[in-house]
């Protein structure tokens, strides 16, 4: 099996359609620090708490973040590194060509 069949190249193209806004490659970005709640990413995005939840539910489905409650509030955490590696590679990208 070729290493670019048209399955992978169809899911790394829906990895990058998920992480095309803003809103959620900052939540990736934030979670690379380690596990928040809610209200902290809500703070560090700047952003109402109901957009954040809308931006975390389509994160949490496409398996990119885990959530596990504690207590009153729901902390969130990277499923694993990679999207963090690539979140942090653009980043990086992006100051070189400034």
């Amino acid at each position: 099996m070729s290493a670019l069949d048209d399955a992978a190249l169809d899911e790394v193209a829906e990895l990058f359609s998920l992480l095309a806004t803003p809103v959620r490659c900052g939540i990736i970005l934030a979670l690379t620090e380690g596990p928040k709640p809610v209200h902290e990413l809500v703070e560090v995005m700047d952003v109402s708490q109901s957009l954040m939840s809308q931006h975390l539910r389509v994160l949490r489905m496409a398996r990119l973040v885990t959530s596990e409650r504690h207590g009153r509030e729901v902390h969130y955490d990277l499923a694993d590194h990679h999207v963090s590696h690539i979140a942090r590679d653009a980043l990086e990208h992006i100051k070189e060509n400034r």
